[in-house]
């Protein structure tokens, strides 16, 4: 297809329209070629078989979809994400790293806003771009982390050099085009087939999504313009012309559009209602959006359940399915998103002294009697040998702190108890002048 007959233009020597047009998907037009919708139609739009063009925006339109990035994303965003001490496995407070992570990563995004947002990036655009922003500490004369900026990955450019380098050629809004060293960006990505770009979920379902969306569409048609009455009209002789276009306007005024549904047939002369009950082609059609459903559950990796299809059962499933979810759709990002911090954010001397860790404990937690169980044997309960402190039972299950436990490891399996503090000695009573009188 050219250009000519993209914007609706015609072939050459074909009378042309007074504007060129082009189908936006279902969600507009194209009025002329300097519509600002053209840059991005020929920059990010797909064309499906089913005719739907499909980009991140459109894509986000379909509920299955919208609801699998959603998933992953918000997951990323809510879940604990803490600069570790790899030799105590204590979280890193004092390092300016920690706070960017787990706070705050500038001045108008939470960490969940940050973690949210560069997530569902990589999802539907490939990658997902920070500006690392540093300050030179004067006495010790290294760099601190102050700001994680994130950078729209429509305007970035990632570019390997003929030294193996890679610089990101940046275009803002306003102004010239910035190229960054690869030390000043925080560049996130997933499974990739160049090591430079990642997949986008997008273009890999780009036809199941067409399909779905073309079949709301057509569900969606149907109920604005669709008669809600399952029969056919039958008359025994020919309607005139006047007769048949009074039928036609009264019926369509009755009964074509959801408002309408549920109206009884008014009818004339010898015209008679015959009932017909659903087509196989409105199974099909309703069996297409579920296949769809499950195809955008395929490729995000998210369980349908979780997508809220309803012949899967919750009950007692809902603890396996939060581990695969954990397992198969979210543990390969939470690798991309700690070796890629230890690659950007971490110095080498630093990399060998801390870690990036994400905590899933509070997507795996199983009901309070397996968590009652758990801890119990934890703390030494049923001969177990106990290897959890009490106070770190009370902080997993957010509760408050208390001052020096006693038995911070209990010994209730039969087993001596651990080493305590002796007792300070009291000091003895002082003696009374009669007592005195008899020591003497």
């Amino acid at each position: 297809m050219g250009l000519r007959e993209l914007f609706g233009m015609g072939a050459r020597g074909s009378s042309a329209r007074s504007a060129p047009q082009a189908a936006y998907g279902d969600s507009g037009m194209f009025l002329s070629t300097t519509d600002p919708r053209v840059i991005e139609f020929l920059r990010d739009g797909m064309m499906t078989a089913s005719g739907f063009t499909v980009n991140p925006e459109t894509a986000l339109r379909n509920p299955a979809m919208f609801r699998a990035c959603s998933l992953i994303s918000n997951s990323i965003g809510m879940l604990p994400l803490n600069l570790m001490v790899k030799a105590t496995k204590k979280k890193a407070v004092d390092h300016p790293l920690h706070r960017l992570l787990h706070r705050q990563p500038n001045d108008w995004q939470s960490a969940f806003d940050f973690r949210a947002l560069m997530q569902l990036r990589a999802l539907v655009h490939k990658d997902a771009f920070a500006l690392i922003i540093r300050s030179r500490d004067l006495r010790s004369g290294k760099d601190k982390l102050l700001r994680l900026v994130p950078l729209d990955p429509k305007r970035m450019e990632v570019e390997q050099l003929n030294d193996w380098s890679v610089v990101y050629k940046y275009q803002p809004k306003t102004g010239a085009k910035i190229v960054y060293q690869a030390r000043d960006i925080f560049h996130l990505r997933g499974m990739s087939l160049d090591g430079l770009h990642g997949f986008s979920l997008v273009e890999q379902a780009k036809e199941a999504i067409g399909l779905a969306l073309s079949a709301e569409l057509a569900a969606g048609r149907i109920f604005k313009n669709g008669a809600f009455v399952d029969g056919v009209l039958v008359t025994k002789g020919e309607l005139s012309q006047e007769a048949f276009d009074r039928l036609k306007k009264s019926w369509s005024d009755r009964h074509s559009g959801a408002d309408n549904a549920g109206n009884t047939p008014l009818l004339e002369g010898e015209t008679e209602y015959k009932a017909v009950g659903s087509s196989a082609k409105d199974a099909q059609m309703n069996e297409l959006r579920k296949l769809q459903i499950e195809e955008i559950g395929r490729i995000s990796g998210v369980p349908r359940p979780l997508l809220m299809v309803d012949e899967t059962s919750w009950g007692s499933g809902i603890e396996a399915l939060g581990q695969f979810f954990v397992a198969y759709a979210l543990n390969p990002w939470f690798e991309a998103w700690q070796q890629a911090i230890e690659r950007s954010l971490l110095t080498d001397e630093e990399a060998d002294l801390y870690e990036a860790k994400f905590n899933p404990g509070a997507l795996l937690r199983g009901s309070l009697k397996d968590q009652a169980d758990y801890f119990a044997k934890a703390s030494g309960a049923g001969g177990h040998q106990p290897w959890i402190y009490t106070d770190e039972i009370r902080d997993t299950m957010d509760m408050e702190v208390r001052d020096a436990p006693p038995h911070p490891m209990m010994g209730h399996n039969g087993g001596p108890a651990l080493d305590e503090p002796e007792p300070e000695a009291k000091p003895a009573p002082k003696k009374g002048k009669s007592e005195e009188e008899d020591d003497e």
